[in-house]
């Protein structure tokens, strides 16, 4: 299965991102670890894992601690070893939701789009929440990942658009 990860790190000066490799991981600590490895120092640092134009993982550290981890779908853990080393120990329900909160569906800009605004067979797990403080709230996320049509790379690129790094990210792409 193939992947593309992408640490994104905000320190004083702003936002910077690199690509990061995470063969060889033993285990969800270890990815964190490499992710703190990209800058020590930062304030916040996120990594979006897009796999297969599939899945979505975001983990986040807040100065290098109390990682946590979002994942857009179950089914990554069951089909490969890094969505099993990075959601697998995830429980089978998003936290961080209102139970009033109800999914709003994504503007796509095609008034004549009939489809449903979510994938019934998507299974968020982790903590849908965890992008709340940077404008990001956990229905938003949820919306944006199980969005019919809406692959894992647009998702990434709509959140680090809000959050103002949507160049950083798209260079590595180009790479």
């Amino acid at each position: 299965m193939s992947y593309f990860a992408a640490a994104v790190v905000r320190e004083k000066g702003g936002w910077t991102a690199a690509e990061m490799n995470l063969r060889g991981a033993a285990d969800v600590d270890e990815v964190a670890e490499r992710l703190r490895d990209v800058a020590p120092d930062a304030d916040l640092s996120l990594l979006f894992v897009e796999a297969d134009d599939t899945y979505l993982v975001i983990l986040r550290l807040d100065e290098g601690e109390d990682l946590r981890v979002f994942g857009s779908d179950s089914a990554y853990a069951e089909e490969s070893r890094l969505g099993a080393l990075l959601v697998g120990d995830l429980k089978t329900s998003v936290t961080g939701l209102d139970d009033t909160e109800e999914a709003r569906p994504v503007a796509t800009g095609d008034d004549d789009n009939e489809q449903p605004a979510v994938d019934p067979e998507a299974d968020p797990v982790g903590e849908a929440d965890l992008l709340t403080d940077l404008g990001i709230p956990a229905q938003r996320l949820l919306a944006l990942c199980t969005h019919e049509g809406m692959m894992p790379a647009d998702v990434t690129a709509e959140v680090c658009q809000v959050l103002g790094c949507v160049d950083e990210v798209e260079e590595l792409r180009e790479v």
